[in-house]
């Protein structure tokens, strides 16, 4: 199975929220928390041009429409 899909999304989280950026979270709590909102950021809120203007989510939703 090819996981390149995860190891992209993986490396984009890395490169937007945490690289150079590792002073900004003081416990393990606040990353967790941090990357949640990320991952809920990238899911609803994330315009894609390839998806007609919309969130991944919204894109999925109206396909199945």
């Amino acid at each position: 199975m090819d996981n390149g899909l995860m190891e992209n999304f993986f490396g984009i989280l890395k490169t937007e929220m945490f690289y150079d950026q590792e002073d900004k979270y003081e416990t393990l709590e606040d990353l967790i928390k941090a990357i949640d909102d990320y991952i809920n950021y990238y899911n609803y809120d994330r315009i894609k041009a390839k998806l007609k203007g919309l969130s991944p989510v919204n894109y999925r939703l109206q396909s199945s429409n």
